[in-house]
């Protein structure tokens, strides 16, 4: 007896743009909170999601070896007296979705050039799925090495590793970030953020259509999906 064919999704995929940066912790908030958007059960509906992540660089000035949290702190909040204060808050939010930020972990203010030209490789590998899992992997581990392990992934060496352990070939993969034009593309691809008018991050952009400033709750996050989708519909029954 013929089996009948699995049913197609009606509408095209809901695509998620992630503007953000590696080294913001309420940019790992976000993404936990996105992933809680899609296991609410509302989500059930919405079709099959393409997430694709795009580089942000809270700090582009920075050397490109980095520079000493201590000093970064100093720089930035006036001293680490202030930074615990505002870190305490932004720890919370972290422990209420379920990450543990270990910013005491951090030594070394990362440039976080490198780090996104290894998001992009990962998702432009050939490796890569449809679902992008690759690149979600690399992201992800970028995140935790930086957030939980208390890793300088301004290292090359440190990069390569974790693109080893994603499943990347590491000699591949560390010639492509020593590229000039590697380092040049992530350049173009913040500033063009910017020009969009990004001045924060984390930013959502679902469908290319509806944009969410912030980690906002799941549930907003989930209301922007379904109005993406819901335009989508009617234009495709328009």
């Amino acid at each position: 007896m013929t089996q009948p064919a699995p049913q197609q999704h009606p509408l095209a995929p809901l695509t998620i743009d992630i503007v953000s940066d590696v080294v913001c912790p309420w940019c790992y908030i976000g993404k936990r909170k996105l992933e809680a958007a899609l296991q609410l059960p509302e989500a059930a509906h919405l079709p099959p999601v393409q997430i694709r992540w795009h580089p942000f660089q809270l700090n582009p000035d920075l050397p490109q070896d980095g520079m000493p949290r201590k000093q970064y702190l100093e720089d930035k909040f006036g001293g680490p007296e202030r930074a615990k204060e505002i870190y305490a808050r932004v720890g919370a939010a972290g422990q209420a979705v379920g990450l543990d930020l270990n910013f005491d972990g951090i030594q070394r203010q990362a440039n976080t050039l490198l780090a996104h030209a290894l998001i992009a490789y990962a998702q432009n590998s050939p490796a890569n799925g449809p679902d992008n899992a690759l690149g979600n992997a690399v992201k992800e581990a970028l995140l935790k090495a930086y957030f939980v392990q208390g890793r300088f992934i301004g290292s090359l060496d440190v990069l390569v590793d974790v693109a080893v352990a994603a499943g990347l070939d590491g000699a591949a993969t560390r010639a492509h970030l020593s590229n000039a034009a590697t380092r040049q593309a992530v350049s173009q691809a913040d500033a063009q953020a910017r020009q969009m008018g990004i001045s924060g991050v984390p930013f959502f952009i679902f469908n290319q259509k509806v944009a969410v400033s912030g980690a906002q709750d799941p549930a907003t996050l989930l209301q922007a999906m379904q109005q993406a989708v819901a335009q989508a519909t009617a234009q495709a029954t328009a």
